[in-house]
């Protein structure tokens, strides 16, 4: 049978599944043949689903998790919100239900917090030293952070807790439609939700450390190769360009520094980059590079919201 008439036939059991008092085994194998189908055939890496480093299984995101709702007719509710908030913080709790669409029955939750006392809306980069030198002593702090194998001291003050009420809104209802969707439709074999919550730092450190050949294995599973960041094998130890491998020209050196400095990458990230792909210049960066380089460089200054996976671009004032 073709992959065409599996996914049809799935559909067609998926469709009486909804009326059904108790599933089969053919209901349930069905909806994994439509969970994994849409993996393959609709969704697209870091839009509906990512990979976060250090995990063996994909994360789902909140455009994923509304395609499986629409896949499944399933009508999310309307959130029942928590305020627990304090006199120095922002806190919500959420709930969002799931009802069928076709008869309106109660098909499960997800809850969902957010606090801006979590590391990335609590602290922020000060707009300049002057700040930093005028907060509060405990206003301000100094913190080491890791990047690209390198670690730095880097200052920070407090966020105003007021300006990020509606963020912090948003999130905790974004973190409780993705589990009501990972708990209805039965999707949490496929995707992961819980561990892209924690920081960058604590992920490391409570996380499993995850082989190659399961990590893609898991890649794989979602038809998304991972990139290939290990240095070639006839590189040489200085790190400079093997023999008879094409290089980058001189402009376009420069169009990927631009693009990195214009996202807001330091000198020092920029060369910890370009030494994890195992090129000491710019310019000794092989041709075959070049594309991920600059769409490594384009990115800005992010963070993985480890309630949803979701990679977010941070704005001045917010965040690290």
């Amino acid at each position: 049978m073709s992959e065409i008439q599996t996914i049809e036939q799935s559909r067609e059991l998926v469709a009486d599944s909804m009326s059904a008092v108790v599933l089969g085994d053919k209901h349930i194998q069905a909806r994994v043949n439509m969970i994994q189908g849409a993996i393959k055939n609709i969704f697209k890496k870091d839009t509906h689903y990512g990979v976060i480093p250090g995990t063996s299984k994909p994360t789902l995101y909140k455009p994923g998790a509304e395609q499986l709702l629409v896949m499944f007719r399933i009508a999310p509710s309307e959130p029942k919100t928590e305020d627990l908030s304090t006199g120095d913080s922002i806190r919500y709790r959420v709930t969002r239900s799931g009802v069928s669409q076709i008869d309106g029955r109660f098909l499960g939750a997800g809850v969902g917090e957010c606090s801006s006392d979590e590391e990335k809306y609590k602290w922020r980069r000060p707009v300049c030293n002057e700040e930093f030198e005028e907060s509060a002593p405990d206003r301000k702090r100094e913190v080491w952070r890791k990047s690209y194998g390198k670690t730095e001291k880097i200052k920070q003050v407090r966020t105003n807790p007021s300006d990020l009420a509606n963020t912090i809104l948003k999130m905790a209802d974004k973190r409780a439609m993705v589990a009501m969707t990972l708990s209805v439709t039965g999707a949490s074999d496929a995707f992961s939700q819980d561990l892209e919550d924690l920081p960058p730092e604590y992920l490391e450190q409570s996380t499993p450390s995850v082989s190659q050949p399961a990590r893609k294995s898991a890649e794989s599973a979602v038809n998304t190769p991972p990139p290939t960041m290990a240095a070639p094998a006839n590189a040489t130890p200085t790190g400079g360009t093997p023999a008879g491998i094409k290089t980058i020209s001189f402009p376009q050196g420069k169009r990927f520094f631009a693009i990195a400095k214009g996202a807001g990458k330091s000198d020092d990230e920029i060369k910890a980059y370009l030494a994890s792909i195992n090129v000491a210049k710019t310019i000794e960066m092989p041709v075959e590079k070049y594309d991920a380089a600059c769409e490594w460089a384009a990115k800005k200054v992010e963070t993985v919201d480890t309630a949803t996976g979701e990679i977010e671009t941070e704005t001045p004032g917010v965040g690290e």
